[in-house]
This record gives structure tokens, sequence and C-alpha cells, in this order.
């Protein structure tokens, strides 16, 4: 489900989005959750929200052009009146989506480890990996940024969709079996790295050659 986080809206407002938003595969969650959009009933939240995630401005009733611009000069990527078009928001957000999501990576390389995305191949040091799903977003989630230390709010957020921390286990279960996988068939590399309060990382790589 796609992670989005409602800010400012007015009573009428949130409870209505918030009954129908999940139907349409989206999640509402509070804005440390990491959102992938931001959906603001005041054109402030612009300024919180603008560097951390695309944000839509859904302009209370009575609001005229002049309110439009100024949200679009505070940074906002779309903007839209009330009263709105329910079916209109999602295409918006989708839209939105579509601008702001980086392109999809069909082939993930941090060696020893090559994902097919489009297969959901896995090979370690040229030799095939059979993962379960979990398993398999979870390595993908790491290997997308192998240096990297991916909280555990992140994971658990990108990978089973909770927005609390409130499943580590789950988390710190399943990384335990896919570092034994991993080493099975690579024992020369270190991988998933826990850093102790943080999270995870995929350690150990290899220069690609």
């Amino acid at each position: 489900m796609t992670a989005l986080h409602l800010v400012d809206a007015e009573p009428d407002t949130k409870g209505f989005l918030e009954r129908h938003l999940p139907f349409d595969g989206f999640e509402l969650v509070p804005g440390n959750a990491h959102p992938e959009l931001v959906l603001a009933g005041e054109v402030d939240a612009v300024d919180r929200w603008r560097d951390r995630a695309p944000v839509i401005v859904l302009g209370r009733d009575g609001s005229d052009a002049l309110d439009c611009v100024q949200a679009f000069r505070r940074g906002c990527d779309d903007y839209l009146s009330l009263p709105f078009s329910y079916d209109e928001l999602v295409e918006r957000i989708y839209a939105v989506l579509r601008r702001t999501r980086p392109p999809v990576v069909e082939v993930i390389e941090a060696p020893p480890v090559r994902i097919d995305t489009r297969t959901r191949e896995v090979q370690i040091a040229g030799r095939p990996a059979r993962l379960p799903k979990k398993e398999y977003l979870l390595l993908a989630q790491l290997a997308s940024e192998p240096e990297r230390v991916f909280t555990k709010a992140e994971l658990l957020l990108q990978v089973w969709g909770y927005s609390v921390v409130g499943h580590t286990r789950t988390l710190d279960s399943h990384a335990s079996r896919l570092r034994r996988k991993l080493r099975e068939l690579e024992p020369s590399v270190s991988f998933i790295d826990n850093v102790w309060g943080v999270g995870y990382r995929l350690m150990g790589t290899l220069p690609a050659k």
C-alpha cells in the first residue's frame, strides 16, 4: 500500500478520506512513518513537508486562483480545491507519484549480489538464491543502497507495510534467516549488518569488476 500522510485537513474531509482511501490501496500514516505523499489542508504545511515528500494541497471551500498560485510558489506538487471529485483526487495522487518516484531499476547489482527485479531472480556470486517474498523484498531494499543504514521503521514500512515500529521481531527474524542463506552461498562476505539501535545495511559488498 502507498503511505499517505493527511495533515491540517478539515474534519469532514479527513473523515471522508480515512474511510475511502484504504479501498484504493492507500494507507494513512503518521508523519514520522516516512509517507510517500502528503495531503495538506493548509498551504503552510507545504513549508514543513516539501523537502520530505511530495505535497498535494486540498484548498478550502471558497479558495481562489490566488490561493492556488501561492501554494505552487511555496513548492506544492499539485492543488485541488474543495469541493473536489474523489476520483479526480485519486488520479492526481497517482500522477504526482509517477512524477516524483524514482525510476524502477530493473537490475540491482551490489556484488556479489545481483537481483533481476523483472523476474525476481537473485544470484549470490553467480549462484541462484531461492528466497521467500519477504526475504526477497528485504534484500532488494538493502541492496538498492548497500552502504546505507536503513532504519527499522523504514524497512518495516517498505517491506511489510507497517506504519509503526511494533513488529521488530518480524524484521529481525527475517534478517537472520536471510543472512544465513546468503552466507551459505558466499561465506567470505559478511551480509546483513545489524547496526544496533538503528537498523540494517548490506555489508561486505565487493567492488564491481
